[in-house]
């Protein structure tokens, strides 16, 4: 069993399932606080170190509320293709390893802008480009051939706009350390650029040499998945019509038809969980 498996057997029922719909939420929420003060964001909310030493301490969550564009048509695409790449992650790892992927991103910024503030005197003004774009990697790593349509009409295997992807990180990197942009005067935005590509690459690599032997979902799964709900006794045993309820989480079929459920053969007596807390929840004696 391989670190991330032992976490997850400890700390999964903590898990917040269907994380994307919240960020989402908080970026529209970004979105909107920009169009009404565009200055509130970076005075009281981004990721600044030097504030945060100082006792303004929110920062260190409220920063992941920055939209990925201004643009009023572009955050409309982009935070539909983030939900769609997020629900996948979710669906393929389970809550709490993408729960564990987004957040430990999030710390990898924190502590990247706190650690070059302390080393320099510099407040990088790190944002959620980079971490949103690790989100990105982890899609391709999993379903590198699927394909997207680039400009609405021109099919795209994932796995070439990943390396293209890539190429943008490697430029960022680069391009903090030229003369005619490092030592600019917007030497600054440059070097935060390369050390949120940094530390988001970081949490990728880590995360994927933990977890190197999980996959999403087969065929044959999904197919199993399919048997296993046409098998099962078409009784309502829940007001609402459920045939299924987690007895920790208590969500239902109805609620999150997508979710497998099964029956715990360890506990005592008949209590049944979602495939987020089948294998993470305090047996029943």
């Amino acid at each position: 069993m391989n670190w991330l498996s032992k976490l997850e057997r400890k700390f999964g029922r903590y898990a917040i399932p269907n994380l994307m719909n919240y960020i989402i939420l908080l970026y529209g929420g970004g979105f909107i606080l920009q169009l009404v003060n565009p200055s509130f964001y970076y005075q009281y909310l981004s990721l600044n170190a030097a504030a945060i030493l100082h006792g303004q301490v929110w920062r260190i969550v409220t920063f992941i509320i920055q939209p990925p564009s201004t643009s009023v048509i572009f955050v409309i695409f982009a935070l539909y293709l983030y939900y769609m790449i997020g629900m996948q992650l979710e669906r393929a790892w389970g809550a709490f390893r993408f729960n564990l992927y987004f957040f430990s991103g999030v710390l990898f910024h924190v502590i990247a802008a706190l650690a070059a503030y302390l080393l320099t005197g510099v407040s990088l003004p790190l944002d959620t480009w980079y971490l949103n774009m690790s989100l990105f990697f982890a899609f391709a790593a999993l379903y590198p051939d699927m394909q997207f349509l680039l400009f609405f009409f021109i099919p795209v295997k994932v796995k070439w706009l990943a390396l293209l992807d890539g190429v943008y990180f490697l430029y960022a990197f680069i391009q903090a350390f030229l003369p005619a942009y490092g030592g600019g005067p917007y030497g600054i935005i440059y070097r935060a650029n390369a050390l949120g590509a940094a530390v988001s690459i970081l949490n990728f690599v880590i995360f994927f040499l933990g977890s190197r032997n999980m996959k999403p979902y087969s065929p044959k799964q999904v197919k199993r998945k399919k048997e296993f709900k046409q098998k099962m006794r078409p009784v309502n045993h829940y007001a609402n019509g459920a045939k299924h309820r987690c007895a920790v989480c208590g969500r239902t079929d109805i609620d999150h038809p997508e979710l497998e459920f099964r029956y715990c053969s360890k506990c005592n007596g008949n209590y049944e969980y979602c495939q987020d807390h089948l294998f993470t929840h305090t047996h029943v004696q």
